[in-house]
């Protein structure tokens, strides 16, 4: 191990050291309201940041630990993580596990909570790269591609029942590995045509039979009435005047967001660390709408450095796979590098009140210890492929030179 050290890639490590900053500097501005809910039940009131400041820690050293390994490692593991994660969402759809604001989405190990559906995305990603590139003629391709499908449609299917954001994330990802992995065009059409179709059927069936009527919706798609009710209230926000906005039970914390965003655009560099106001009545200031309080904090200059940072860990992926000659690697980096990137934009889109709430925290910066060994997770694997790239282009590198020293002087006459 010490000696690949060298062969590190410092960039990725610069920007993951980074947001992991950036987490603990807003996690200190925006948990007042968990500081309160500590105090009140007679705990530490830092309990609530030493204990997210120790899961980042704890996935600083496991990407560490974890980007010295062989990429065919992190293939093997990913067979397993998709198993467990397959098991675990569906004890969730049968209302087995921890149930937070209505949705059951979260198993209780030994005491230590582990949200589902995060296992599930690396598990899928992972497997899905490694079985799109043993594509190697049109037969094969066949079958691959209807493992993929087959998988993912499961694993989606499994994950919509308690969060319907995070599989349209997760399948959106796997398509554009499928256009990475040349799959034939009109099998990808036909697959976005469906899904569109689904969710549209979906919603105005929803709509109309339950929405509309008052009716209450039960079973493992009780909460498809919140979905669509989402929707309907961003609808609703964007044909109505901001200064006639009343809030309620169903707007409060977008409204709350929009408030917060809108104090930090008064300057460049918003009120400044630590003088938010909004995190006080902001029920989730420190998980999904935490970019609500660094542009309060931070202006428009913080908010787009932050973009750039998160568009950066696309960039360096795309960087890393470009330079792989394992084809394998290169679309899991991709997958990984994707999968970050889309929901941190999508994440920051919902708190400035671009979308209607998904419930999408912010990779390495929202509170979540699972989100964030999740996500050290993936920078581990990227930095790993990026590593073992770097050893092999030296490695190719020397013998080059060691074959042109040994080349005898050749007199011309």
């Amino acid at each position: 191990m010490f000696g690949k050290r060298q062969y590190i890639d410092r960039t990725f490590w610069v920007i993951f050291i980074i947001l992991v900053g950036v987490s603990i500097l807003a996690l200190f501005s925006a948990s007042s309201s968990l500081i309160r809910i500590a105090t009140a039940q007679g705990h530490n009131p830092v309990y609530p940041i030493a204990a997210q400041i120790l899961y980042l820690l704890l996935g600083v050293a496991l990407a560490y630990g974890i980007q010295f390994l062989p990429s065919w490692i992190y293939r093997l593991f990913g067979y397993g993580l998709l198993g467990v994660g397959i098991i675990f969402l569906m004890l969730n759809a049968a209302h087995i596990g921890v149930t937070i604001n209505g949705a059951t989405r979260w198993i209780r190990i030994a005491g230590i909570t582990i949200q589902s559906s995060e296992i599930a995305k690396i598990g899928l990603i992972i497997v899905a790269a490694d079985l799109l590139t043993r594509i190697k003629d049109g037969q094969t391709e066949k079958r691959y591609f209807l493992w993929v499908l087959g998988l993912t449609a499961v694993t989606c299917v499994l994950i919509m029942f308690s969060n319907l954001s995070t599989a349209v994330l997760l399948g959106s990802v796997i398509i554009l590995m499928f256009f990475l992995a040349r799959v034939r065009w009109y099998w990808i059409a036909g697959i976005i045509f469906t899904a569109a179709l689904v969710l549209v059927l979906g919603y105005f069936y929803v709509e109309n039979v339950y929405v509309k009527p008052g009716k209450e919706m039960t079973g493992i798609m009780g909460r498809a009435v919140t979905w669509v009710s989402r929707i309907d209230n961003k609808v609703k926000e964007n044909n109505t005047d901001n200064s006639a906005i009343r809030i309620n039970d169903d707007n409060y914390q977008a409204t709350l967001a929009r408030v917060a965003v809108a104090r930090g655009g008064q300057s460049p560099l918003g009120v400044l660390p630590g003088n938010s106001l909004e995190r006080n009545y902001l029920p989730l200031a420190y998980a999904d709408y935490i970019f609500a309080i660094i542009v309060e904090e931070t202006g428009f200059i913080g908010a787009m450095l932050l973009c750039l940072l998160y568009l950066s860990i696309l960039f360096r992926a795309c960087l890393t796979s470009s330079r792989y000659n394992d084809y394998s690697a290169q679309l899991m980096v991709m997958g990984l590098g994707l999968m970050i990137t889309m929901q941190a934009l999508v994440s920051m889109a919902v708190a400035v009140g671009l979308g209607p709430v998904t419930g999408q925290p912010l990779p390495m910066v929202s509170k979540g210890g699972t989100s964030a060994l999740i996500t050290s997770i993936y920078f581990g694997i990227m930095m790993g492929v990026s590593r073992e790239q770097n050893q092999i282009r030296a490695q190719q590198l020397i013998t080059e030179h060691e074959s042109q020293e040994t080349i005898p002087d050749i007199e011309v006459e």
